[in-house]
């Protein structure tokens, strides 16, 4: 039987939602964009790009953990600081933010972090680098991010950089670089999981190669339900799964192929008939510059995705997996720097 909305929040309340992107850190550096403060749902149907997420927003929608990713064109705009300075300026505002709002928001490394700020109360920040163009060619930099709170990073953002291809050019025969490769066995040492979203065919398969713990794609489509450049074909996915990691679908309509929240649920349900109920994860790109799906319209609508996924006969046990036990298993599994043994 179909859940409730009262039933869906209620099983958020009860078990830790996670997202695993969203882009407002950008906002709240560039734009002044107050994350304490409710902002406005755009009207439905008009283009609703940015100002999704907030926390009266994030506690209205039962979500427990946020990802926030940290991106910078990977082209250089005129005026733009260097990669490395704009990510480090997206995290000082994630702190300031939580600085100014200690009861309501707290730092996140871990699976148990996430548990206990949700125990407290509190909704908890966690933080993932889009595009390994931010680390300025330094392997190093890698540590440095990580005693920050960066728990994952994804190689490739819209451009070829100097690890590798992009997905956006998924013709180009370009794997991984040296480079590349190095910064992927640092991710290891270091507890940053790698994200395969963005990168090509043969980088993705290249970073599975060098890897030993789970990894994460943290938003995207799948192509068995819309094929397109951006979206993974059903060996990519069953590949991820079968390393224990899990994929985010993404909540973009030029991705989902629709602007129904129902196109969202079809994505879920292909990925688990393809790779399992232990693969889902919940990746909007929020605040992404993308428009999202009618039902769907921002992060306190997510209850909303609870009550599709449940109306296509998806039980409560396998709902807590999709949002957000397989994102916590994977922070489970990969150890936070620092925590790592010697």
């Amino acid at each position: 039987m179909a859940l409730t909305l009262d039933e869906a929040r209620a099983l958020h309340a009860e078990f830790p939602v996670i997202d695993l992107h969203a882009d407002t850190a950008k906002l709240m550096d560039k734009l002044g964009y107050d994350l304490a403060a409710r902002h406005s749902r755009v009207v439905p149907r008009r283009a609703n790009l940015i100002g999704h997420v907030d926390l009266p927003r994030l506690r209205e929608g039962g979500v427990a953990g946020q990802f926030f990713a940290f991106w910078t064109w990977p082209k250089k705009l005129p005026g733009q600081p260097d990669h490395m300075r704009s990510v480090l300026d997206q995290l000082d505002a994630l702190d300031q933010a939580i600085e100014a709002n200690p009861h309501d928001l707290a730092w996140a490394r871990t699976g148990a972090d996430v548990r206990a700020a949700k125990a407290a109360g509190k909704v908890a920040v966690l933080g993932g680098i889009e595009g390994g163009h931010a680390l300025g060619g330094r392997v190093d930099a890698i540590e440095m991010f990580a005693r920050r709170g960066v728990r994952y990073l994804g190689p490739l953002h819209l451009w070829p950089n100097a690890l590798g291809g992009t997905s956006r050019k998924p013709d180009v025969d370009v794997g991984l670089t040296d480079h590349g490769r190095e910064v992927v066995r640092e991710c290891e040492r270091c507890g940053v999981i790698v994200d395969l979203a963005h990168i090509n065919r043969r980088g993705y398969y290249e970073v599975l190669e060098l890897t030993k713990r789970p990894v994460m794609v943290t938003h995207t489509g799948v192509a068995g339900v819309t094929p397109m450049w951006r979206n993974l074909d059903d060996d990519q996915l069953r590949a991820v799964a079968q390393r224990g990691g899990c994929v985010g679908v993404i909540f973009a309509r030029q991705f989902l192929g629709g602007a129904s929240i129902d196109d969202v649920v079809a994505h879920v349900e292909h990925l688990i008939a393809v790779a399992g109920e232990d693969a889902p994860a919940l990746g909007s790109d929020f605040d992404g510059f993308v428009v999202p799906p009618e039902g769907l319209e921002d992060i306190a609508a997510l209850p909303n995705l609870t009550v599709a996924l449940s109306r296509r006969g998806i039980a409560p046990r396998v709902l807590e997996k999709i949002l957000g036990g397989n994102a916590l298993r994977v922070l489970d599994e990969v150890p936070a720097f620092g925590s790592l043994a010697a």
